[in-house]
């Protein structure tokens, strides 16, 4: 059996590959052009990919049987020419909560706190020479007691909801789906999650309805100072919509691993914003703690065997 894994390099440096070695010959590409992609898998059993494009003419000219996913989404994979062509294809569900989770709070604790500023004003020298035991000219807020909406309430929105209760929140959520019946928490509609809470963080997959959730006719419903992470997908908040308000006079303070098109392109309107202390752009990390990656590559591992087996 041959297997391909077409973009180790989203995988990271530290994860360990050896073991799929016991599964048959193993080839292996930190990346793979378009151009490159049926070359290398035409004559495969297993072709395991991240972001690379399985198009329904890569699978008509090829006979792999196998296609694993290292990550929960399947839209890089012509689901149908593959069912047509009894290919199976396993993603890998339920591996990256606790590392989303850790990033949506890390990404909320530092736009409320503004630790980067204060770290900045020491390193710099500035509290050495002042005549004060402390300083506090960037105020920030406590979260017990404030109002945490979630958009999304999956596995990844419910750990999320359960951190912030632990901090004091109030929490309620909007369902994009509009199947969700958790009550543990409060339903409300996306209007008014929008209206009253303080921190917003976002957990749902993109999809036509997601597809611009977030826009300039509901951007002006938030309120002042408000907190909104995208940790979900990017595509959910409509970008150039985001620029002008986080340049308007109402303060909003935002966080973001994700954007539409990635890697980010320099001319993402994000990158021309005036306020840029109210934004902070990471490259989407939040999926991939170490223990995260090395559940997933186990999960992609057990994948395979079991198809083998």
């Amino acid at each position: 059996m041959k297997i391909v894994f077409l973009d180790t390099k989203t995988l990271g440096k530290d994860i360990n590959l050896d073991k799929f070695n016991t599964l048959g010959e193993v080839a292996k590409y930190e990346t793979t052009k378009p151009n490159e992609t049926l070359t290398r898998v035409q004559n495969c059993d297993v072709v395991v990919t991240n972001k690379v494009l399985i198009s329904k003419e890569i699978i008509e000219q090829s006979n792999f049987k196998l296609i694993c996913i290292t990550a929960t989404g399947t839209n890089n994979i012509d689901l149908e020419a593959a069912q047509k062509a009894n290919i199976t294809v396993k993603n890998v569900s339920d591996y990256s909560t606790s590392s989303v989770s850790q990033v949506t709070f890390t990404l909320v604790l530092e736009l409320i706190q503004k630790i980067s500023y204060y770290k900045e004003y020491v390193d710099s020298l500035q509290w050495s020479r002042s005549n004060l035991f402390t300083h506090i000219d960037k105020p920030f807020f406590e979260l017990k007691n404030k109002k945490w909406g979630i958009i999304g309430l999956g596995n990844i929105g419910k750990e999320v909801a359960k951190i912030a209760t632990a901090f004091g929140c109030e929490v309620n959520y909007y369902s994009t789906s509009g199947k969700n019946l958790n009550t543990d928490y409060n339903s409300i509609s996306l209007e008014e999650l929008l209206r009253t809470s303080d921190v917003i963080s976002i957990h749902s997959p993109l999809n036509e309805s997601t597809y611009n959730l977030i826009n300039k006719t509901n951007l002006d419903l938030l309120k002042e100072d408000t907190i909104l992470v995208n940790v979900g997908r990017g595509g959910i908040i409509n970008e150039e919509d985001l620029a002008k308000k986080l340049d308007s006079n109402k303060s909003l303070y935002c966080g973001l691993d994700v954007v539409e098109k990635e890697p980010i392109e320099e001319t993402n309107p994000l990158f021309k914003i005036k306020n840029k202390e109210r934004l902070i752009l990471t490259p989407h990390i939040a999926w991939a703690s170490i223990e995260a990656r090395t559940t997933l590559i186990n999960k992609v591992f057990d994948n395979i065997k079991s198809f083998v087996l």
